[in-house]
């Protein structure tokens, strides 16, 4: 209704927010005010470009589509008008919004490389039967994301990189002792609805409906080689639970061995 109010997780409100406060410091009004403002098809488009909705085309079986929503598939789906709410909640993936842990991984990895679209492969190398010698598995880059302003990438990253190394990062633990700066977000997908009168608290509810907690990274941030997407089903906070994984697989992959 129109007295439904879009909270952020932060009780007083972030004041004055910008780009950058707002991925470093996870605001969800800044996104509920930038999907408003885009529409849901246009911001659909644009995540159609990032692969959202689409197979990332994996060589793995049985990959999923997920579900990057619109108003035609909510019509075409539900017969059903899309709601300008639903757009509001579609500016933080929630509401109809499905997504793999390979999308997010794909997606990131493609904004790590400034919109270089490769495609994820497992495996590295194939042997023909019979035969001893492996054949490398050529990395297949299907396209270039078209971008008007190629600063609009540096912003987006730059405030990634403020999610860990700012002040008041939501995960600014994972860059302690780092010999390179790492660009990441957190994520916290709610698994159950709210009532406006009320507020969530993990304490008292059943572990299967805590949220699930999310964290996305590239490393190092000025020049990529690892991407990391990590999803953990009923993990509360993703700056709690999700990004300390995401660091001790950065530590592993790099050989660091610098302490907490």
């Amino acid at each position: 209704g129109k007295d439904h109010r879009y909270r952020c997780w932060k009780k007083h409100g972030h004041g004055k927010v910008d780009l950058l406060k707002a991925v470093s410091q996870s605001c969800d009004v800044y996104f509920y005010d930038l999907a408003h403002t885009l529409g849901i098809d246009r911001m659909h488009s644009f995540l159609d470009l990032f692969g959202f909705g689409h197979r990332t085309g994996v060589d793995i079986p049985s990959e999923s589509r997920g579900l990057s929503p619109s108003a035609q598939w909510k019509h075409d789906t539900r017969n059903l008008a899309w709601y300008p709410g639903e757009t509001l909640i579609s500016g933080i993936g929630q509401g109809f919004n499905q997504t793999t842990p390979i999308q997010l991984a794909h997606a990131t990895a493609t904004l790590a490389m400034r919109g270089v679209n490769i495609t994820p492969q497992v495996a590295r190398a194939s042997r023909q039967a019979g035969q001893s010698e492996l054949q490398l598995i050529a990395t297949e880059t299907v396209e270039t994301l078209p971008m008007q302003n190629s600063q609009n990438w540096e912003k987006v990253i730059n405030s990634m990189v403020e999610v860990i190394h700012g002040k008041r990062g939501t995960a600014r633990h994972v860059g302690k002792n780092m010999p390179f700066k790492i660009a990441g977000k957190t994520g916290t997908a709610q698994v159950f609805g709210i009532k406006q009168d009320e507020e969530y608290d993990a304490d008292t509810i059943d572990k299967r409906l805590h949220d699930h907690a999310l964290f996305i990274a590239f490393a190092p941030a000025d020049d990529p080689e690892f991407v990391v997407a990590i999803v953990v089903e009923n993990g509360g906070g993703g700056s709690k639970t999700a990004a300390p994984i995401a660091r001790e697989m950065i530590k592993q992959f790099f050989g660091i061995t610098s302490d907490e």
